[in-house]
């Protein structure tokens, strides 16, 4: 398996920001990676299928800052936060009837990653402060794709979409992690496979 990812964060902000009213904007912007991995698939039934396709996903994310410091000075602030995950995922496949060499399908399931870059441990100077993430994360995903076939192999284009569950961000009592109520991923996923 081979694609390319986009990865971005579902961000939701405290509702009141009296106690950080030098923050004026707070926003994630979506980065681009790239996916490579390996397909295990095991047929349950005519239009069913199991899929095990344990991947290695590199990308990054970033959430910009607009902070208004000394009353008149406005600076933006760009934290870029890399990742290499180690994903896990586990998904059902509904096969459509198949048409000459084409058939279409639809995946659901659930993911495990790992994010071997994470800097949840690091210690940080008191100059610099890193937005940091919790290294596991768990998501459930939905996706589309169609299977071509060929005389000697199979070849499916797919768009996925996955959702993490849990809060991801470390707070440590600053502007940049404190008006974060929530931070969790969402990262889409076109990819092709050859089985």
């Amino acid at each position: 398996m081979l694609g390319i990812n986009q990865m971005d964060f579902l961000l939701k902000t405290a509702g009141d920001y009296k106690k950080f009213d030098s923050l004026m904007v707070l926003q994630s912007k979506p980065q681009k990676g790239f996916d490579i991995g390996i397909v295990a698939n095991l047929r349950l039934a005519d239009h069913f299928d199991f899929r095990f396709i344990p991947a290695l996903s590199f990308g990054g994310r970033e959430i910009d800052y607009t902070i208004k410091e000394r009353d008149t000075n406005i600076v933006m602030y760009k934290k870029k936060i890399e990742s290499t995950f180690i994903d896990l995922p586990l998904t059902l496949k509904y096969k459509s009837d198949r048409i000459n060499n084409f058939r279409a399908y639809m995946v659901s399931g659930l993911k495990y990653s790992f994010d071997l870059a994470s800097q949840f441990k690091k210690k940080t100077d008191s100059d610099e402060y890193i937005v940091k993430l919790k290294n596991n994360d768990y998501m459930y995903l939905i996706g589309a794709g169609i299977d071509y076939y060929f005389p000697l192999f199979k070849f499916s284009l797919e768009y996925k979409i996955a959702f993490g569950i849990p809060d991801l961000l470390k707070r440590e009592g600053n502007i940049f992690t404190d008006p974060i109520t929530r931070l969790s991923s969402k990262i889409s996923l076109i990819s092709i496979t050859f089985e």
